[in-house]
């Protein structure tokens, strides 16, 4: 059963690895590049706080701090101290690891709606920073100049360029992301969502491994920063805000919590929403709320879970 399941998952990989190829070669506009390209930026921010959420059950409100780290991190990186982006990277990552590591040794003792308000004061503060530093960050009018990324003559300006290599990264991370949920310590972290206490019984070192998956998500929260800072060029405080970490979570209980694609499909419906909803852009959290509140009530284990639910009912019919 276990290597029918692997060997399902990795046809679903390699599928899926050969429709963003195809998409890559086929798809001749630049805006509907950018808009899949953003989509594969918002994967990678459902999926860490995913692995958080989804398969740890702890909540985070403060995960855009992790994305500003990343994007802050490689603007000051390139432009301040005139580092490689390449070198950059790891840097920023390792970064929002290690301010991760450090908040999550206290935050995460709490629990429940005390976890949110930790990590919600924790997000508050960084974006502050963003905002008052404005000698390092550029503050409130936002931090420009932030350089194109180049790998020898191969320049990542275009739309196509840049996809595959967002695209790639989402790959990577589907492909860690199954081998930590297919793992004995995939299956700590679920144990640890039924029952903190009852996997505590049992010998799972509940403490430690909480720690490891914030740490992981802020990782993948980084990572996207990054390739959004070098996307758009420009950074400013509002793209980190609360809003920002809303989003990310209605992204995980719209696509399905702990379900690795319903992190892709979360994040696609998330992304394109806004443009089919322009004219209500004012009210964008109430729309949020509203989708939240449907979700929960007709389908409170997400639209994957939930579609995969109603294709099974019709088959038996």
């Amino acid at each position: 059963m276990i290597n029918r399941h692997l060997t399902r998952d990795r046809l679903l990989l390699a599928a899926f690895a050969l429709l963003i190829l195809c998409t890559g070669i086929f798809v001749e506009n630049y805006y509907y590049l950018q808009m899949l390209t953003f989509i594969g930026i918002n994967t990678l921010l459902a999926l860490g706080l995913n692995m958080l959420m989804g398969y740890a059950g702890q909540i985070s409100l403060g995960h855009a701090a992790f994305y500003g780290i990343g994007a802050y991190g490689t603007a000051i990186m390139t432009v301040h101290w005139h580092l490689s982006p390449w070198i950059a990277l790891p840097g920023t990552i390792l970064t929002a690891m290690l301010v991760a590591y450090i908040v999550g040794i206290p935050t995460l003792k709490l629990s429940g709606y005390y976890l949110g308000m930790g990590t919600l004061g924790f997000g508050m503060i960084v974006n502050i920073i963003f905002r008052e530093w404005s000698s390092v960050t550029g503050g409130a009018s936002g931090f420009v100049g932030i350089p194109t990324l180049e790998l020898g003559p191969v320049s990542f300006a275009s739309g196509r360029s840049y996809f595959f290599l967002v695209w790639g990264f989402v790959i990577l991370s589907f492909i860690i992301c199954h081998r930590i949920i297919d793992s004995r310590i995939g299956r700590a972290l679920r144990a640890i969502h039924d029952g903190e206490k009852a996997a505590a019984a049992v010998g799972v070192d509940t403490a430690k491994l909480k720690l490891q998956v914030f740490v992981l998500s802020a990782a993948f929260a980084a990572l996207a920063g990054f390739l959004y800072a070098h996307m758009v060029f420009f950074i400013s405080p509002e793209t980190f805000s609360f809003i920002s970490s809303i989003r990310m979570v209605t992204m995980v209980v719209i696509g399905g919590m702990a379900s690795i694609w319903g992190s892709l499909l979360g994040a696609s419906l998330l992304t394109l929403l806004p443009e089919w909803l322009q004219a209500f852009s004012e009210f964008e959290m109430v729309v949020y709320g509203l989708i939240l509140m449907i979700v929960m009530i007709f389908l409170p284990r997400g639209l994957t879970r939930g579609l995969l639910d109603i294709y099974e009912r019709a088959l038996k019919k």
